[in-house]
């Protein structure tokens, strides 16, 4: 009989992304976290129950916090202890980080967006970025930059 393997891997690191963060914000720099997760959370992230589209990063207290993703329990997580899908859960920077942030973030205008979620050697990491909001003849401007950009290419295909 041949052995089976007990690790699969996934085939992709990511977990989630947060699409309409690029599309509503421009995104000047982007930092990486770790995140503090309770054990069911952790299961929940590895079965893809996430979303992070409504989520922000807040700093308080000189400590960094993920507000409003949302994080599905599994039926089958236990129910000798209360599970809160939406906490607040603390995001794992140094402190010169923070305080480059909080600098910042201080300024007219600046944000922190998650931008994505993904597997490093095991643990889990949030990417996000420092934003400025756009206006709506901003998200126009991309669009028809998008649009020019993909008219550009078909025409190059059909030259060649």
């Amino acid at each position: 009989m041949a052995k089976k393997d007990k690790k699969q891997k996934s085939s992709s690191p990511v977990i989630a992304v947060n699409k309409k963060a690029r599309h509503d914000y421009f995104i000047e720099e982007t930092y990486e976290a770790g995140l503090a997760l309770e054990g069911w959370e952790v299961k929940s992230l590895r079965a893809g129950k996430v979303n992070i589209r409504d989520a922000w990063v807040k700093i308080l207290n000189n400590e960094a916090w993920l507000i409003g993703a949302l994080i599905t329990p599994l039926t089958t997580a236990s129910t000798h202890t209360h599970h809160d899908p939406t906490r607040t859960r603390k995001l794992l920077l140094h402190r010169r980080e923070i305080d480059r942030l909080m600098g910042k973030v201080d300024q007219q205008g600046y944000t922190l967006v998650p931008l994505q979620l993904y597997w490093k050697r095991g643990k889990v990491k949030l990417s996000f970025g420092l934003a400025k909001g756009k206006k709506l003849h901003d998200k126009r401007a991309t669009l028809k930059e998008r649009d020019w950009q993909r008219q550009k290419q078909r025409l190059l295909k059909t030259v060649r």
